[in-house]
């Protein structure tokens, strides 16, 4: 289980691009913060310290192979009103989650995208997805708006929880072909009558 939560107001640019969702490092004291495996260390797996690099903090590595649930919240901040028009406001709020996002390993996979209509407050956010998850492959949060200004995030969480996939065997498969019992039926004619 890894559970990655932060307060700390993210501005996402008015560019029409998706952008990674950080959280900081060592920051296990906050409310519902836990990584007691270290899948969201500083020196991370591929040998790179990332303390100075920040998109580095939005990944998430697998300590092992498994069924990963994915789980991840949202708050967007109210963008203010232009005066009496809102056509620099967003209309529309997207996210994913996406496999390997800055390419260190297999490659950018996104799954999970969903968009969201603009609301008066917010938007406030839930998603959830399950995938199957490696330790040489990250993952991370990523979102966007169409808005023509930047909008902030006001709190964002990612939580990951990996459950031990079940390997198929064929000790339960029939090591013999199945022969099919056909029950023998009389087929009698009605009498009087004769096939043509």
């Amino acid at each position: 289980m890894c559970s990655l939560k932060t307060s700390r107001p993210q501005t996402i640019p008015a560019d029409g691009k998706y952008h990674l969702v950080r959280f900081p490092f060592g920051d296990d004291s906050a409310e519902e913060c836990y990584d007691a495996f270290g899948m969201h260390p500083v020196r991370q797996p591929d040998g790179v310290d990332a303390i100075q690099l920040p998109e580095r903090s939005a990944l998430i590595w697998p300590h092992t192979d498994g069924w990963g649930t994915l789980t991840a919240m949202i708050h967007w901040k109210t963008p203010p009103k232009d005066g009496i028009f809102t056509r620099n406001r967003p209309t529309e709020y997207r996210d994913r989650f996406v496999r390997d996002p800055l390419n260190l390993s297999t490659g950018y996979d996104s799954t999970a995208t969903e968009t969201r209509p603009a609301q008066d407050r917010g938007p406030l956010l839930h998603k959830t997805h399950q995938i199957f998850v490696k330790p040489h492959v990250p993952l991370a949060l990523m979102v966007r708006h169409n808005g023509r200004k930047p909008v902030d995030l006001e709190l964002a969480e990612l939580k990951l929880a990996i459950h031990p996939a079940a390997k198929p065997t064929t000790a339960h498969m029939r090591t013999r072909p199945l022969r099919l019992r056909v029950p023998t039926t009389s087929l009698r004619m009605p009498t009087g009558r004769t096939l043509r």
